[in-house]
């Protein structure tokens, strides 16, 4: 039987847990000119959003769309100010509950998780499954197609509703999952909201269970929408892909990518969070090089090149440290 959500509609709406959602939402966004018109009269703002939400007359806002390259090109669509708060606030009440119910091996958009704890959770599964590389690892790779447009949205509410006892919150999620379409009618999230990061992890983590208890797969990894399975036995990986297949397109009405579908050895090198990852050691991807320079070119950003410098860090990179530390 699952955990349920003991918390009620009110505990997410109420005007302090609001106002605690404020300096958070905050974080790196106080130039931005519609943050400090809201700032200016934040209660009156905060007031206005706990009555409508109080009286159920709550209408999300429509979403700015823009584009940018992480490392393909994505689309991003940023709601209005008001709109992020209550995702702010809605994050901090259903984010402890749910991130209990996920599974140990599953890495994003989790607070102490993250690509560098799941890089090293690679290299664990890869030392044990290769008995300290006497054995053959092989490594079967997937990547889901258009994940975020493809979220089925009618799932996702029947999902939440297994959690969530109470109507009054299920009504709150329903208003923020509909107030998106990726172009097809109940179909998408949008990758500008926090509560996306949440609602994909909730969607997925019905896969990680199938994973865990119906493939009983013990070496397993999943960061968003790639996710690996390890083994000494082709076969049987080349045996789960079926299942995986039927299970995503019945369960979830999601699909694999053809092309990013892949069985390979680790002595051969495998391809997953911007690494190639061979036994002892992962070299950085070419296209994350690359993308990684174009970015530091000409930015006097810091922190930028420290973040770099820290991914960096975390494999056989010192070639490319030096370079970026020598022209920094």
């Amino acid at each position: 039987m699952r955990s349920r959500f003991i918390h009620k509609y009110e505990d997410i709406i109420s005007i302090e847990n609001l106002l605690e959602a404020w300096p958070e939402f905050l974080r790196g966004k106080r130039r931005k000119t519609d943050v400090r018109e809201f700032s200016r009269f934040l209660m009156l703002h905060v007031s206005k959003l706990h009555e409508s939400l109080r009286m159920k007359t709550y209408r999300h806002g429509g979403y700015s769309a823009f584009k940018i390259s992480d490392p393909k090109p994505r689309d991003i669509h940023k709601a209005g100010v008001g709109d992020r708060l209550l995702h702010h606030a809605i994050y901090r009440q259903l984010y402890p509950f749910f991130d209990r119910t996920f599974i140990a091996d599953s890495f994003s958009c989790r607070k102490e998780k993250g690509t560098h704890k799941a890089v090293a959770r690679f290299r664990t599964f890869a030392y044990q499954v290769s008995k300290n590389n006497t054995r053959t690892c092989w490594i079967l790779k997937c990547d889901i197609r258009k994940f975020f447009a493809s979220i089925d949205q009618r799932v996702l509410k029947e999902i939440l509703r297994t959690y969530i006892a109470d109507e009054d919150t299920l009504w709150l999620m329903g208003r923020v999952i509909d107030s998106f379409s990726s172009g097809k009618p109940g179909k998408g999230l949008p990758l500008g909201n926090l509560t996306s990061q949440l609602l994909v992890n909730v969607y997925m983590n019905e896969f990680d269970q199938f994973a865990k208890h119906n493939l009983k797969a013990r070496h397993y990894i999943r960061y968003a929408d790639d996710f690996v399975f390890f083994s000494n036995d082709r076969a049987w990986l080349e045996s789960l892909l079926p299942r995986i297949e039927l299970f995503l397109r019945e369960r979830l009405k999601l699909e694999l990518h053809p092309k990013k579908v892949s069985i390979g050895t680790l002595a051969a090198g495998v391809d997953f969070l911007g690494w190639v990852h061979f036994f002892d050691h992962q070299v950085l991807r070419t296209s994350t090089k690359k993308r990684m320079f174009r970015t530091l070119l000409g930015s006097t950003k810091t922190e930028q090149r420290d973040s770099y410098l820290g991914m960096l860090s975390h494999g056989n990179a010192r070639k490319v440290s030096a370079r970026i530390t020598l022209n920094s």
